[in-house]
């Protein structure tokens, strides 16, 4: 065997979550909020969200995961053309990851994509507006329930230009 044949990849590989995984997608969930959202309220217990991802993220959406030596690097759940989440294990950033399940949500949605993204997350938001995203409104955060300010964005395809149907959430302020 050469040298060549030897080497092995150490760019994570992505592929369909299974359901015995919420546990890892749920310790990537909360070391990314707390690195990069150390901001907001913790409102839930490890348990309760691990519940969340097991008996509605992982039972509603399409969830990919992203794994690299052994361990759950990043995922995101797309659920009807919204990306529910896109969470990057800290210590993974700026490898191209976010982009790549982002790229595998757009091919699953050519018709577009909508998500929300917390106004003070500024390095989310300049990697979704790098990405095509275009933020279309504000809110004063009455619809999530950390009751923070966010931004609804969209993706369209270029050829496709108008909106998708508008969200079936509470009160919203306009931009």
């Amino acid at each position: 065997m050469t040298a060549q044949a030897q080497t092995t990849s150490t760019e994570p590989q992505i592929r369909r979550a299974a359901g015995g995984e919420a546990g890892a997608i749920t310790e990537v969930f909360l070391a990314a909020r707390r690195e990069a959202m150390s901001y907001l309220p913790e409102l839930h217990t490890r348990a309760q969200t691990q519940a969340y991802f097991r008996d509605h993220v992982l039972a509603r959406s399409t969830v990919w995961v992203a794994g690299a030596g052994g361990a759950l690097v990043g995922f995101l759940a797309l659920r009807d053309r919204w990306v529910e989440h896109l969470y990057v294990r800290p210590g993974h950033y700026r490898r191209g990851l976010g982009s790549r399940l982002l790229s595998l949500a757009k091919q699953a949605s050519p018709e577009g994509l909508r998500l929300y993204a917390f106004q003070r997350n500024k390095r989310a938001r300049a990697f979704y507006e790098a990405h095509g995203f275009k933020a279309i409104q504000l809110t004063n955060g009455f619809a999530n329930e950390e009751k923070e300010p966010d931004v609804l964005y969209e993706w369209r395809p270029a050829s496709e230009p108008g909106r998708l149907a508008a969200p079936q959430q509470g009160p919203l302020a306009p931009m």
